[in-house]
């Protein structure tokens, strides 16, 4: 781990992951003003959704997934790779309902794609144990073939890597990997969280790849769009946001905790050359419950921009 990610990057992860869990379990007060463990707010949300009498209809919803064909159309797409079908998964959160986890299990394996790729947030929690996390990708892994390329979000630990990795999802830690077809190549970059841990590297992963190629870069939050436009990416898939979750009708958010403009919060959108996916991801947090915002689980059809 230490040869792939730095000296640097790999203190500064495990660091931050052990700060953050003594920041959340064991300074005194602390639990108390951080929102995870605010369990009175869960509450109020769950009654306020029997109370208007959704309640039952958002916890269906949780495990009624939507598949969104998305036509990804990308400038200097080389000929071979037109038709690469991308299967799109985020914020999985494995461990909040069995339900929702068996859900995206039936769903997938019944999908044609050429490869997947996941972005972030396995866990349910930002700290503690992972071995539930562990046994539900071990469900969704089976289920998913073709290669499998991921990066971590703001919930996941380092820890989690080896033992994903075992199950044959091959994480890009500020990392680069190159596909081959007739002798044509499409990079596919990975960058650590950029949400909460911010060790993304996006000099690391752009300088890995020739200047006239085309690149598609894989980050859980869509925050760093910027970036990644003018660092010369051609697409970014990303996650985060659950598009809201529990939405106004017509799907319009009320937070999205990104910072970000709205339009990123979920879809299809471009900033300059830039063209970019925010999935409305396929699992649940802090609350088991969605409305007006179903989970999705995408794919991408490569197409020539």
């Amino acid at each position: 781990m230490r040869a792939r990610l730095g000296r640097t990057h790999l203190r500064q992860r495990l660091g931050l992951e052990r700060d953050h869990e003594v920041f959340v379990l064991n300074r005194p007060g602390a639990h108390f003003f951080y929102p995870e463990n605010w369990y009175s707010v869960h509450s109020v949300i769950r009654h306020c959704l029997r109370l208007s009498g959704l309640y039952g209809r958002a916890r269906r919803n949780a495990c009624r997934h939507r598949i969104v064909e998305h036509p990804l159309a990308l400038h200097g797409l080389p000929p071979a790779f037109h038709g690469l079908r991308i299967l799109h998964l985020t914020d999985l959160h494995v461990d909040m309902a069995a339900a929702n986890t068996r859900a995206i299990v039936e769903t997938v394996r019944r999908l044609d794609y050429d490869l997947c790729v996941l972005t972030g947030d396995y866990r349910a929690r930002t700290f503690g144990p992972i071995t539930a996390t562990i046994d539900g990708m071990r469900e969704v892994g089976e289920a998913l073939s073709g290669p499998i390329y991921a990066v971590l979000g703001n919930h996941d630990s380092l820890r989690l890597v080896p033992e994903l990795e075992c199950l044959g999802i091959r994480f890009l830690l500020n990392e680069t990997v190159t596909l081959e077809r007739d002798g044509a190549r499409l990079h596919i970059a990975g960058v650590d969280d950029a949400h909460y841990y911010q060790l993304h590297n996006l000099d690391k992963v752009a300088g890995a790849i020739p200047e006239d190629e085309t690149a598609i870069l894989l980050s859980h939050t869509p925050e760093i769009y910027r970036q990644a436009a003018h660092a010369g990416f051609a697409a970014m898939l990303s996650g985060h946001t659950h598009g809201g979750q529990i939405c106004l009708p017509g799907g319009i958010p009320l937070i999205w905790d990104a910072h970000c403009p709205r339009r990123l919060a979920a879809g299809p959108w471009r900033h300059g050359a830039l063209v970019g996916y925010t999935s409305a991801g396929a699992g649940t947090s802090v609350v088991n419950a969605r409305l007006n915002c179903p989970p999705e689980i995408t794919i991408h059809t490569l197409q020539p921009g």
